[in-house]
């Protein structure tokens, strides 16, 4: 249970972090709206989270491109059923593959991109066609605080600091083998104190 639920979070937020370096207009963006909703003389806090509808579509971005369980839980069928047109007879494992689901070009315009913005302006939650912490009664438990401590760990962050990559090459973003998808590389990155936060960061 710890390494499902710190283990998961941590690799979501690398791969977050990693996007975000890729594509520092997005960085800016989320930047941009932390300081206009929380400021820049208190830390952001948890609650402060929910505001902030850019951050929380980056990070559902990220589960759609690199969803740290790539196989859901196997799944056994109760009754003889259909799916995608095949006989699934009565007590087959079903293991459902997000990595592609999320990346269908039926389902999603320009799968492989980074755009947050397509969930804009629409609940996350009910988009069917993505579901990384499952879907229905066996839906991940944690996938609410999953959200929370990912908002709040990748907020402060970006709050407090300016993030660069090391070089002008872009993060590699191969995926690495495991029960979970790790990055092959980890991710090393520059950062430094905003000169804004440098008051509130010296009271902590």
């Amino acid at each position: 249970m710890l390494v499902a639920g710190s283990e998961t979070s941590a690799t979501t937020m690398e791969w977050a972090f990693s996007l975000l370096l890729n594509h520092p207009k997005k960085m800016n963006k989320v930047q941009e709206e932390i300081d206009t909703y929380v400021g820049q003389d208190q830390m952001l806090n948890g609650l402060d989270t929910t505001k902030l509808k850019y951050l929380q579509n980056v990070i559902t971005e990220t589960l759609r491109l690199y969803p740290v369980a790539p196989l859901l839980l196997p799944h056994e069928s109760s009754n003889d059923c259909k799916v995608c047109g095949f006989d699934i007879p009565r007590g087959t494992m079903l293991l459902v593959n997000l990595w592609t689901l999320h990346r269908d070009a039926n389902l999603w315009v320009d799968p492989a991109m980074f755009v947050p913005e397509r969930f804009e302006g629409e609940e996350a939650d009910e988009v069917y066609n993505m579901i990384p912490f499952g879907i229905g009664r066996r839906a991940c438990p944690g996938a609410v605080l999953a959200k929370r401590v990912m908002g709040h760990a990748l907020g402060t962050l970006i709050q407090c600091f300016e993030w660069e990559r090391i070089g002008h090459q872009e993060i590699d973003m191969t995926e690495g083998i495991g029960l979970t998808m790790p990055k092959l590389e980890p991710l090393v990155a520059l950062c430094r104190p905003r000169q804004s936060m440098i008051k509130v960061l010296s009271n902590i």
